[in-house]
């Protein structure tokens, strides 16, 4: 747990200050994975995320077993500017749970997080690399600067709505989650994400983890996923793999599928989701052309004006040749 510690603490010294931000033509979600990209939506983009699971758990050594459904969803908004977005995750379980002398049902909200990113730096921005047109090799050739991440900050509160048969007896109401996000792009094909996390950490099982996810497009429609998960606490610990895979059907819709198996015997889980995103960004187009706009409207008035200044010195010659 310390190392986890240590190394959480190390990433939160390392970050830059720049203030960049990205925004792509083609929707850029979080699903299939559980990790968090650095890059936000847009200022003003509204993106919803939503994913139905089945899950099944068995524990050999306490002799139960869990088998249920639930329903993933995440908001994600754009605010203020591009580097800044707010998201709400919500994930609500039901299932049947049996042991010796047991036999009940469970239901509630697993989780409900409220909380802010922002975007501190983007190398992408700084890098000026021009395609060489006399030489294949030279635009595909590796390159060392493709190493520096994007880098991201979140923070934000673990709610608890009624009560949450998911958790440990006395979990607190309101708890705090802050992590730090990087990303890195490998070429046009690869993206490298890790989430560094703190969660709980006010409460008496605080809980770190990190979640690793390499993503692989295809091309222009598919993309796969291979995801790391671990975390700690005195609670519970446990490592997960997971493998997934998304299509786009437009640019601001995208489907995806996944599967989850962790690797403990106590329990054993399993988990199997499909899913959906999709990106309402009209607004952030219309804000684009506006300010576009403005900005045309502004040099036409600047070349106006010198251009009347430039008569009114000829005229002024011209009568002082006249005088």
């Amino acid at each position: 747990m310390m190392t986890l510690k240590r190394i959480f603490v190390a990433c939160f010294l390392m970050i830059s200050a720049s203030q960049y931000a990205q925004y792509t033509d083609i929707i850029n979600s979080n699903r299939p994975g559980e990790s968090m990209s650095a890059f936000s939506v847009g200022k003003t983009v509204i993106q919803a995320e939503g994913g139905f699971y089945g899950i099944k758990e068995k524990h050999d050594l306490l002799r139960y077993e869990a088998n249920g459904f639930g329903t993933e969803l995440d908001v994600r908004y754009g605010a203020f500017f591009d580097q800044f977005e707010f998201d709400l995750n919500t994930q609500y379980q039901y299932d049947w749970y049996q042991a010796p002398l047991v036999s009940d049902t469970r239901g509630g909200f697993k989780q409900l997080t409220l909380g802010a990113k922002y975007l501190v730096y983007d190398p992408y921005l700084k890098q000026n690399d021009k395609p060489n047109v006399y030489s294949w090799k030279a635009n595909h050739k590796f390159k060392w600067n493709d190493f520096i991440p994007a880098v991201a900050v979140y923070g934000g509160f673990n709610l608890q709505l009624g009560t949450n048969p998911f958790t440990f007896k006395g979990d607190s109401k309101f708890s705090p989650k802050v992590m730090v996000i990087t990303q890195n792009q490998f070429g046009k094909h690869w993206v490298f994400v890790t989430n560094i996390i703190a969660d709980k950490i006010s409460t008496k099982y605080p809980s770190y983890g990190v979640i690793a996810t390499m993503t692989r497009g295809f091309n222009m429609r598919w993309s796969g996923m291979l995801e790391f998960q671990g975390y700690k606490s005195d609670y519970y610990a446990d490592t997960v793999f997971r493998l997934g895979a998304a299509y786009l059907v437009r640019e601001n819709i995208q489907l995806d599928a996944s599967v989850s198996k962790n690797v403990k015997e106590t329990p054993a889980i399993a988990y199997a989701n499909i899913g959906a995103s999709w990106r309402f960004d009209s607004n952030y187009e219309t804000n684009y052309k506006r300010v576009k706009n403005k900005k045309d409207d502004k040099d036409k008035k600047d070349k106006k004006s010198k251009k009347d200044k430039g008569k009114k010195r000829k005229d002024e010659v011209e009568l002082e040749k006249t005088k």
